[in-house]
C-alpha cells in the first residue's frame, strides 16, 4: 500500500550537539507516532545521521538553501516544518559578515507553494529592531508561525502597531513538548542511583537538588554554589536532614569555558567538604531523564530563556523546581503550570531552597500540579494534535483559503 505524502522536518539534528537537534528529534518521534500512515523526514545539516535524514544544508554557502528546496519539490509533503533558531541558518561571508537569516528568508519565498510551519525558538518579548524586522518578514513569508508561549504573541500584537505595522494573523500558540512516557515511582529511585554510580559517593546524602543539563554562561550555577554550604546546614538544623547538590551536565559551546571551569569548580570546592557531587554527563536521551528523576527538586537558574528543553525534562518528570523571574517562558511556564517556585534575588532564592527541602508536602502538592500540566497541556500527544492543527491551516492558505487566527487579547 502506497504511503500517503510525508511531512518534512527541517531542522538540526543529533548527531550534533544541540538543543534544537535534540528537540526535533524528541518531536519527529512523536509526529511519527500520531501519522503511521506517511514518514517524518528531516532535512538537516551536513552533521546530521540517521534513517530518514538528509543532511545537506551546508551553511559555509550563501546558496545553502537551493538544495533544500530541491529536494522539498522531490519528496512533495504533505507539510514542511521548520524549527527555527538564528544561529543554526545564519550565513557568514569571507569578512565574517552575516546575513540576518536572508537566506532562511529566500527559502521562505521559494517554498511558496507548499504549506510551510516555522517553529521560532526564540521570540523574545521586547523584540531589538533586527528581530522585529525579521519576525515580520518570517510572518509574512510563512503559512503557520508556531510560538512557545502566548506572552510572545500578544507582546507582538503590541510591538508591531508601535511600528505602524499590521498584526500577523498566522500565529499559533504551540507550547514546549513534554515526554509523557518518563517517570520513575519512588521505590525505584534507589535502583536508579546505582545504575549512574551515585551509590559509590558515601558522603551522597539521601535528599538531592539538582542543577541538571547544559553548562553555559547565561544557566548561571554559581548563583546556587554560592550560598549551598549555608543552605544545607539551615536544611540541617531545620528537620535533621543531609541534602547534597548534584550538578550535572556537560559543556556544549567552547565559548562558555571559562564560566564552566568557574562552575565546576566551585561544585569541586563543595565536593571536598561532602555537601556537593559533580557528574558529567550529555543532555540528552533517557540519561537526561534519569538524572533529573534521581532530583528531590531542580533549580533552573537562567538568566535568558525564551523557552526550555531543560523545563521540558522537568515538567516530564513531575519535578518541583525553582527557577528565574521575570525570565520569559520560565515565568510564563511556571505560572501556567503552578507546578515550580520564583526567586528574583539571591536571598529569595536561598529561601526558596529552605522552603522546598524543609515542606515535602509542598514538594507533593507541586509534583501534582505538574502532572496536571503535562496531561492537559505540554505533553507531545497534545502538542502534535496542534501540530497537526497547524500543517491543515498551512494547506489552507496554499489553497487560497484565508487564515485568521484570533488575537490573545
Amino acid at each position: 500500500m502506497a504511503r500517503e505524502n510525508p511531512i518534512v522536518m527541517i531542522s538540526s539534528y543529533p548527531p550534533r550537539l544541540c538543543g534544537i537537534g535534540t528537540f526535533a528529534e524528541e518531536a519527529r518521534e512523536f509526529i511519527q507516532k500520531h501519522h503511521p500512515e506517511r514518514d517524518v523526514l528531516v532535512i538537516s545539516h551536513t552533521d546530521g545521521a540517521g534513517e530518514g535524514v538528509y543532511p545537506i544544508i551546508d551553511m559555509s554557502k550563501r546558496t545553502w538553501w537551493r538544495p533544500v528546496v530541491e529536494l522539498i519539490e522531490k519528496l512533495d509533503p504533505y507539510a514542511v516544518h521548520i524549527e527555527h533558531e538564528y544561529g543554526l541558518y545564519e550565513y557568514h561571508d569571507e569578512r565574517g559578515q552575516g546575513d540576518g537569516n536572508g537566506g532562511l528568508l529566500e527559502m521562505l519565498d521559494a517554498l511558496e507553494n507548499y504549506p510551510v510551519v516555522i517553529e521560532p525558538h526564540t521570540v523574545h518579548g521586547w523584540l531589538n529592531e533586527f528581530e522585529a524586522n525579521f519576525v515580520y518578514e518570517m510572518c509574512r513569508r510563512a503559512n503557520i508561525v508556531l510560538f512557545k508561549c502566548h506572552y510572545q504573541k500578544w507582546r507582538l500584537e503590541w510591538t508591531f502597531p508601535s511600528h505602524g505595522w499590521p498584526i500577523p494573523t498566522n500565529v499559533l500558540v504551540v507550547p514546549h513538548g513534554a515526554r509523557p512516557d518518563k517517570g520513575w515511582p519512588a521505590r525505584e529511585i534507589p535502583a536508579l542511583k546505582r545504575e549512574l554510580g551515585f551509590d559509590q559517593y558515601p558522603s551522597m546524602g539521601g535528599r538531592l537538588v539538582g542543577l541538571v543539563g547544559w553548562i553555559q554562561s547565561n544557566k548561571r550555577w554559581d548563583i546556587l554554589t554560592s550560598m549551598w554550604e549555608e543552605i544545607a546546614d539551615e536544611i540541617r538544623k531545620t528537620n535533621g536532614e543531609e541534602w547534597d547538590l548534584l550538578a550535572a551536565g556537560a559543556m556544549r559551546d567552547p565559548n562558555h569555558r571559562q564560566d564552566y571551569e568557574k562552575y565546576k569548580g566551585e561544585v569541586s570546592f563543595l565536593e571536598k567538604q561532602g555537601l556537593a557531587h559533580y557528574y558529567e554527563f550529555v543532555p540528552r536521551g533517557d540519561i537526561y531523564y534519569k538524572v533529573m528523576a534521581c532530583c528531590d527538586f531542580v533549580v533552573l537558574p537562567s538568566v535568558d530563556e525564551t523557552q526550555s528543553g531543560t523545563l521540558a525534562r522537568i515538567i516530564a518528570l513531575n519535578k518541583p523546581y525553582i527557577t528565574t523571574a521575570p525570565m520569559e517562558g520560565l515565568t510564563a511556564q511556571t505560572l501556567e503550570s503552578g507546578g515550580g517556585l520564583l526567586f528574583t534575588n539571591k536571598q529569595m532564592l536561598k529561601e526558596e531552597v529552605l522552603k522546598l527541602a524543609t515542606d515535602e508536602n509542598l514538594r507533593f502538592e507541586l509534583g501534582k500540579n505538574l502532572r496536571t500540566y503535562l496531561e492537559t497541556t505540554v505533553s507531545w500527544d497534545v502538542v502534535v494534535g496542534q501540530y497537526d492543527e497547524a500543517y491543515e491551516l498551512a494547506r489552507n492558505a496554499v489553497a487560497g483559503r484565508k487564515v485568521e487566527i484570533p488575537l490573545e487579547f
